[in-house]
């Protein structure tokens, strides 16, 4: 058996209402331009999680040259989509806030602020020594804009690029540092305190007390597509003094929220063989061959030990130019080589403004 590869943070699922305007906003706004994905169909392979039956949904797959992982926009469709009975608080279980990376955090503040956005708090250094701010979408989704000075192909446009991260609601610390460290890599602890947070009062239950983790990687990602996705690392955030509770109770997935994590590998085969070694076999599991729009690949889920789905995609094939028939078929290359860069360059012939 071939090993297992993770290449990088691919996506941040996120349910919305309406897709095509969801993914607007985030085009203009953040410069996340580049459709991988946009596909209508059938969610059929999901049916623990969407009441047992087939539900129609939309999606779009975007990403942002600028590096980081992408923003899967998901559109529930031939149903009501079910909003939580209160708004997610502080350390209640599951993906809280989506962070995205800025290559000045300042200067995207300042735009952000001259747009009238929803801003939470102003630039500061954070517990793990970043520059930082929080805002929300138009739709409530919080979002944590953070420096990080790694770019692939600058943009003139848009100091923001793709995701590099989530702060996840987690019950038991211990056992989710082993978790993320053992099974994704996520095995450096970057920092580690105990408090109540002066960033983190502007949030819904801000002044909870908590514990807080940031989790890195002491090893680079590796694979095709690891240069583009870049550097990430995951925020842990346990609630000390209350009940937190989960974020998807009673809701299906894809109801308005962050719906999943996906990280890019190769050889789900390796993949499934360390889940199952760590009592967390696949939930759902597309098949080898699964096409979604022009792209082909392989997906799976697992649950993280408080039921927060992660996504594995080991993709086979994505178009660059769809109208010349030009595809980039993964089974062809180096599981651990990045793909030359003239190559991942060339997905600007999909941009849209």
């Amino acid at each position: 058996m071939k090993e297992k590869v993770i290449c990088g943070l691919q996506q941040v699922g996120i349910g919305v209402r309406n897709a095509d305007e969801t993914w607007k906003w985030y085009r203009e706004n953040f410069g996340i331009d580049i459709p991988v994905v946009a596909d209508e169909g059938v969610a059929e392979r999901m049916l623990p999680y969407t009441g047992g039956k087939p539900q129609p949904r939309y999606a779009i797959l975007a990403i942002s040259l600028q590096s980081g992982g992408g923003l899967e926009i998901w559109e529930p469709r031939g149903r009501e989509l079910n909003y939580p009975a209160l708004p997610p608080r502080l350390g209640d279980l599951g993906i809280f806030i989506a962070k995205i990376k800025s290559r000045d955090a300042a200067a995207t503040y300042d735009t952000f602020a001259r747009k009238g956005f929803r801003l939470l708090s102003t630039p500061s250094i954070s517990f793990a020594g970043v520059k930082h701010f929080y805002m929300a979408d138009p739709w409530d989704n919080l979002l944590e804009i953070e420096e990080d000075a790694y770019v692939m192909v600058r943009s003139k446009a848009f100091t923001t690029g793709g995701t590099c991260g989530a702060v996840l609601g987690v019950s038991d610390m211990g056992r989710s540092i082993a978790f993320y460290g053992k099974l994704l890599g996520y095995d450096a602890v970057q920092a580690d305190e105990t408090g109540v947070f002066d960033d983190l009062k502007a949030l819904p239950g801000g002044s909870r007390r908590v514990r807080r983790v940031m989790l890195g990687r002491t090893k680079p990602f590796a694979g095709p597509l690891h240069e583009l996705m870049g550097p990430s690392h995951i925020e842990l955030v346990q609630a000390l003094d209350d009940q937190p509770v989960k974020i998807y109770a009673n809701r299906f997935w894809g109801d308005p929220g962050f719906i999943h994590l996906c990280f890019d590998i190769r050889n789900m085969d390796a993949v499934e063989a360390d889940c199952k070694a760590l009592g967390h076999p696949f939930v759902c599991d597309s098949g080898a061959d699964f096409d979604m729009g022009d792209a082909n690949g392989h997906f799976t889920y697992i649950e993280d030990p408080d039921g927060t789905l992660i996504e594995f995609v080991e993709t086979f094939r994505i178009p660059v130019i769809k109208k010349w028939g030009c595809y980039i078929d993964f089974k062809k290359r180096d599981d651990r080589r990045p793909l030359p860069r003239w190559m991942v360059k060339a997905l600007r012939f999909l941009r849209v403004s």
